[in-house]
């Protein structure tokens, strides 16, 4: 059988979905490495914030242009779009949460996924 498609290591990907989000300036990205992780789905949750509902779909659209045209990877699933609060977008090994920052602070996946190895991406500011 041939492989239609190959796969992209987790972390690699990991690592194009945060350059796809700081390109559309998304807040205190946090990225959790779930690998050791037990009970987990995915190997990575990274998570950001967003000052608006408009800046939410922003950073959403521009992860899926940056791993398109980096990757050649679209999620398998994308959710909540519609209302732009929390857009989830699924690599299935990789799954990446931009959240209105009020929603995030209600959600906390950081202290659900506490046991998990964390990491804070320091914003950029492109006005420097």
């Amino acid at each position: 059988m041939v492989k239609l498609h190959q796969e992209i290591d987790s972390k690699i990907l990991c690592d194009a979905i945060v350059e796809g989000m700081q390109e559309n300036n998304a807040k205190d990205i946090t990225v959790l490495d779930l690998r050791k992780t037990q009970g987990s789905v995915t190997d990575f949750f990274i998570i950001c914030s967003g000052d608006s509902s408009t800046q939410v779909e922003g950073i959403a659209d521009s992860v899926v242009r940056f791993t398109r045209k980096n990757l050649k990877e679209k999620p398998w699933h994308i959710e909540g779009k519609a209302n732009a609060e929390w857009v989830l977008l699924d690599y299935v090994n990789v799954v990446a949460h931009v959240f209105y920052k009020d929603v995030r602070s209600f959600y906390d996946l950081e202290d659900l996924w506490a046991d998990a190895k964390r990491t804070d991406i320091e914003n950029l500011d492109k006005f420097q």
